[in-house]
């Protein structure tokens, strides 16, 4: 089985401190996933993320419906968290967010994505035909979306 690896970095307006928590609140998930996915967190609130925390998702990928539970294998406000899968359409999936102060007033954002596909060599034509195209136009929607949010995202002291 093949590991692929998807790493997109962005810069955003706000320090770690500012912005980390709009990441942390695990219901913003479904305003930066592209609409077509009609992805929905279905664990109830209030959903405090830490070490261990689960997440269910549920959501549609070309139309077929997926129930997706990851779970929360660091947490390290504001620097870095890493989320894997449990249960969904991945063989692997393993996403390590990571915030760095960029200059003055900015954060540096990296989503490292290693995922895997099962079904053999079946998983490796759809991941060369669509998987892969798919989930980098995820990232994208989100690089495009997610500043705006910020901006209207209650900001929080740069103190921590």
């Amino acid at each position: 089985m093949k590991t692929h690896t998807l790493t997109r970095t962005q810069i955003l307006d706000g320090t770690p401190e500012q912005v980390f928590p709009f990441f942390a609140d695990a219901f913003n998930l479904e305003a930066i996933t592209p609409p077509l996915l009609r992805f929905r967190v279905i664990t109830p609130r209030p959903l405090e993320l830490c070490t261990g925390a689960l997440i269910d998702y549920r959501m549609r990928v070309r139309g077929v419906p997926i129930r997706w539970r990851t779970r929360i294998e660091a947490w390290d406000p504001p620097r870095q968290f890493v989320d894997t899968q449990l249960r969904g359409p991945y063989a692997l999936w393993h996403h390590k967010h990571s915030f760095e102060e960029h200059g003055s007033g900015q954060t540096l954002m990296t989503d490292t994505i290693r995922y895997a596909i099962r079904f053999g060599a079946a998983g490796t034509v759809a991941h060369k035909l669509f998987v892969r195209r798919d989930v980098e136009r995820i990232f994208e929607y989100r690089a495009q979306i997610i500043p705006a949010l910020l901006r209207h995202a209650p900001r929080v002291s740069g103190a921590s």
